[in-house]
This record gives C-alpha cells, sequence and structure tokens, in this order.
C-alpha cells in the first residue's frame, strides 16, 4: 500500500514534502473533507486503527513506515479528531490509537473506495476485497440516503446551496427546492 511514498538518502521512507491540501472555496463541503483527510495515508491509517490494527508497532509493520514518520502522522490525525490514543502507554511503540466518532465516520467513505478500485480489476485480480463478516461473501456497498433508504447515485439526487453558501456557490447551484 505503501509503495508511493518518498525514499529518504539513506532508504528510508520519507514523509511526502508538499504539505495537505487547503480547501479553495472555503464553505465547500467536498474541499473540506480533502482538507480533513488531506494526505493518501490518512485513509491508509484509518483503515488499520477501524480493523482493530490498533498498536503503533503493528500499524508501522503493516504500512512499512519509519516511527518517526507514523509518529508525526499519528498525531496529525489525532489533531484533527480522527484518532486517540487508547491507553496511556508511556512507550511508542507499544501505544494504542483508536479511531474517535470522527474517524469511524470516515470507515464507510474507505469501504465505498475499496469497492470502487475493484470495480476494474476481474474478481480472481483483488488483492482486498469487501465482504460481509458472517457470511464471506463478498458486497458492493452503495451510498443511500439515510431516511428513504433509496440510492442517491442517481440523478434524483443533486447539489443545492444552502443557507450559508458563498457568493462562489450560490453562483453555481440552485436553492433548495421548495417541498412538494
Amino acid at each position: 500500500m505503501s509503495s508511493d511514498l518518498l525514499r529518504s538518502q539513506n532508504g528510508e521512507r520519507a514523509q511526502p514534502s508538499t504539505p495537505a491540501p487547503k480547501a479553495r472555496i472555503p464553505d465547500c463541503p467536498l474541499a473540506r473533507t480533502v482538507e480533513v483527510i488531506g494526505h493518501w495515508w490518512t485513509l491508509e491509517i484509518l483503515h488499520e486503527v477501524c480493523e482493530g490494527h490498533t498498536r503503533f508497532e503493528t500499524i508501522r509493520r503493516n504500512l512499512d513506515t519509519p516511527a518517526a514518520v507514523l509518529r508525526d502522522r499519528l498525531a496529525d490525525l489525532a489533531a484533527k479528531g480522527l484518532v486517540e490514543t487508547g491507553d496511556g502507554t508511556a512507550d511508542a511503540a507499544d501505544r494504542e490509537y483508536r479511531p474517535t466518532e470522527r474517524g469511524r465516520a470516515l470507515r464507510p467513505l474507505i469501504l465505498a473506495m475499496a469497492a470502487w478500485g475493484n470495480r476494474e480489476l476481474a474478481p480472481q485480480d483483488r488483492s482486498l476485497v469487501v465482504v460481509d463478516a458472517r457470511t464471506g461473501v463478498p458486497v458492493d456497498p452503495v451510498v443511500v440516503d439515510r431516511l428513504t433508504g433509496r440510492r442517491i447515485d442517481t440523478t434524483d439526487y443533486v447539489f443545492a446551496r444552502g443557507p450559508q453558501a458563498s457568493e462562489s456557490i450560490s453562483a453555481r447551484y440552485p436553492e433548495i427546492p421548495e417541498r412538494a
């Protein structure tokens, strides 16, 4: 998973030199999400922690990341409120991390992204699949409206500007339609 991390001169993997993206349009929810997620490794670490790989050394080994780099990344995730330490262990290598409610809320996105990434691969070429934990049957996650249970990947669902929309958002998106 971590093959595109930059390599330092001594061959160890190093943290990317580019800062996390900043929202160009501050009131855009897509831009705010990208701002929180930032680099691709955010989702990789959250995936590890949400899957129960919560010890620092286990995460480091699974992602093949130098300890110093992982410490910085976990500190960043903690500062963003996505993970928290699960115990008071002083030894960083044995420290446990767990997702916060905010971090767990990204898990459906991680599952959907993984399934989307597999769509162009033949089943025999997939290295990781999303399955029902009770049955082992592969699943194809979709996003649905919590109130109606209807899939939202249709033209029946569109963006509309919210009550606090900036001029930029208001110029591109319609008002929320009146309820019939």
